[in-house]
């Protein structure tokens, strides 16, 4: 074990770094399994290349990044040819696969009709109470059709931007694909957000419907979704109608001529409707998905067609190694990017059976996770760093009951792993032996681009390489390389298929990734590159905070507690947390006369909690007088941060004090 500096780093507007602990590093390499190697969807294309060595191939897959991907989307269905694979005319915009026309719902559905593989389960779907249902590629083909005719009905067309709000069921997979039969950009918000998210991200991108459900299951409690639902939609002019999928079957306020029920009008469809594929442009838009920025306002990543199909195609099938046998199981949420490429998209156009999950890891118990690999015979799950912390805790045996003999991949995602959490995964999990992607991306990178592939060693708690064609580097503020061992700003140097095309309706704020430093992809995230050129990603530059591996605006939570009439300001920062990674802790400064007491604090905590959502919660809430702010008043979160956590405050030459 070596020691090693851990940097925690300021706002990117001064990108400065503080020095802080030691923190204990694994160094233990772990050589992939033998048989996992042979077989390998990347071993098999390095050698129809002529490489049997990894690092010439990687070599020579950044001198030829347009070779490699040409080969990987001649691999799915084009109506009509791209004429050139990339332009960069107009930086920092760029354009993949130009004129082609394509598809993406074409190619997680109807290129298999026909074939053997139309018959084969698309989704095992597992409800929180343990019902399940299993769809074939035929049946999920013949779902989306029919609800891309119901939107089709309602006037939905090319463009028009569909918002879902739906717990996990098959229906809210199927209404994905249909928006994007249609060519009709879909916007999920997560069903855990609150009504003023989902009405705010209905409002940016001015949504003409919203389909949701009447509620879902989560650990065994009713999430009132269609009432949420009915308070966002008060606010969003644009919206015409609310389609509702009835799933709990509880009794909801529909209203006259505005909600109807998808469940009553899907009947009304015949079996046998065909909506065509809309064959767009592969630069035509696919999805909204938005993210929490650092400033306040969520921003709507936008994902296109052709190259996000094409990336997510060849990341499922190299780093998850994918084969049409497996069943796969993601439990991300579809509301999140890692439910977009990796639960729906990726996996249907590798022709996968994929396990979508309502519920939660503790319900009924802390082993419903292991029930459900055993029962599917899952053979690689993705999950989040959290999920398996929050299991840890209840000891080995739980796993231990199950016969887990179907895993062969493990994965993660959404924070870097801890060694610890890493080791008993895979111990406990994958049976001292299989190999563990520690998986780095975002929402706006649209794919995995830091992440082994099952035949690189492995060292505990690092994303270990960037993956074929894709150039990470970790630089200072003027962009030069730190070397290894040194914290920097995690960067890319070239655009990739599935990159994020623009910030919906703010192309200025999509420029800043492009421009904080020059010419290269800014990730936002702080890192060290070792000698081997492995990656250990040390977490957010900005006031993102992390909690569960989801990302909440500091300013999101602020502007929340704000809104509160016993309060005049509010910080809320991140704090280590050994299950979520961080906790949210807010520091409030009351309006003058009101008084602090112990019930106000538990009443503005559920406040946030109404607001924002049950994730951004505060753990916990301090009463204080002053906050640290800059000269033009903004308060530096930085500096609240360091102070709470009694690390070295750093650089505060533009301190108000």
């Amino acid at each position: 074990m070596a020691h090693h500096h851990h940097h925690h780093v300021g706002t990117s507007s001064n990108l400065s770094f503080e020095h802080t602990d030691n923190i204990l590093i694994e160094e233990r390499l772990f050589p992939p399994p033998e048989d996992i190697v042979k077989n390998a969807n990347i071993t098999a294309y390095m050698k129809s290349k002529g490489f049997d060595d990894y690092e010439a191939f990687y070599r020579w897959s950044l001198a030829n990044r347009f070779e490699f991907w040409n080969d990987m989307a001649k691999e799915l269905h084009w109506f009509e040819p791209w004429k050139s694979t990339f332009e960069w005319t107009d930086k920092p915009f760029f354009k993949w696969f130009t004129d082609g026309k394509f598809n993406i719902a074409y190619n997680c559905l109807d290129r298999y009709m026909g074939t053997p593989i139309e018959d084969k389960v698309a989704f095992y779907w597992e409800g929180d109470d343990g019902s399940s249902r299993a769809y074939t590629y035929k049946e999920m083909y013949v779902l989306t059709n029919r609800v891309a005719k119901v939107l089709q009905n309602q006037g939905v067309k090319k463009g028009d931007r569909v918002a879902i709000y739906m717990p996990m069921i098959p229906e809210m997979a199927a209404s994905v694909l249909a928006c994007a039969r249609l060519g009709a950009p879909h916007m999920v918000v997560f069903g855990g957000f609150a009504a003023s998210s989902l009405r705010d991200r209905m409002n940016d991108c001015d949504a003409k419907v919203l389909i949701t459900a009447d509620g879902g299951y989560r650990g065994g409690k009713v999430i009132e979704l269609k009432k949420i639902a009915d308070e966002a939609v008060a606010e969003t002019p644009t919206i015409e109608k609310v389609f509702v999928q009835r799933h709990t079957g509880f009794e909801v306020p529909m209203a006259e001529g505005r909600d109807v029920y998808l469940d009553v009008l899907l009947n009304d469809i015949p079996e046998d409707t065909v909506v065509p594929c809309e064959p767009v442009d592969s630069e035509d838009m696919l999805y909204i998905l938005y993210t929490s920025g650092s400033t306040g306002k969520p921003k709507g990543v936008v994902h296109v067609h052709g190259g996000y199909a094409v990336g997510c195609y060849a990341t499922t099938k190299f780093v998850f190694d994918i084969k049409p046998s497996d069943v796969f199981w993601c439990t991300a949420d579809i509301g999140w990017v890692t439910g977009h490429s990796y639960t729906i998209y990726g996996p249907m156009m590798n022709a996968a059976s994929i396990v979508l999950f309502e519920g939660i890891p503790t319900y009924p118990a802390a082993d419903r996770f292991w029930s459900i690999v055993e029962k599917y015979k899952v053979n690689i799950i993705y999950t989040a760093p959290t999920a398996i912390r929050s299991l840890m805790r209840f000891g080995e045996e739980l796993p231990a009951r199950h016969d887990l003999s179907s895993l062969r991949i493990l994965g993660t995602v959404g924070e870097p792993i801890n060694p610890e959490a890493w080791m008993w995964y895979r111990k406990n999990i994958g049976h001292n032996e299989l190999p563990i992607m520690d998986t780095w991306w975002q929402t706006e990178t649209g794919m995995i681009l830091i992440s082994p592939t099952p035949i690189l060693p492995l060292k505990p708690g690092s994303a270990s390489r960037p993956l074929p064609t894709i150039e990470a580097d970790v630089v200072n503020k003027d962009g030069k390389p730190v070397g290894p061992e040194h914290g920097g700003f995690l960067i890319i140097r070239h655009p990739w298929p599935a990159q994020m095309r623009t910030i919906f309706g703010d192309p200025d704020r999509y420029k800043t990734y492009w421009e904080t430093i020059p010419d290269v992809y800014f990730a936002g995230d702080a890192a060290t590159m070792d000698k081997m050129g492995y990656f250990r990603i040390q977490g957010r530059v900005d006031d993102v905070i992390k909690v569960s591996g989801h990302r909440l605006g500091s300013m999101e939570i602020e502007s929340s507690l704000v809104s509160h009439p016993a309060v005049a300001e509010a910080a809320a920062i991140g704090k280590p947390d050994e299950v979520k990674g961080e906790h949210v802790k807010v520091f409030v400064i009351l309006r003058n006369g009101v008084e602090p007491t112990e019930s106000l604090a538990v009443e503005l905590k559920r406040h946030v909690r109404t607001l924002v959502g049950p994730l951004a919660t505060p753990d916990e809430l301090e009463f204080v007088t002053s906050l640290p702010k800059t000269r033009s008043g903004k308060i530096m979160r930085r500096v609240v941060r360091a102070r709470e956590l009694g690390e070295p405050v750093g650089d505060i030459t533009t301190l108000d004090v």
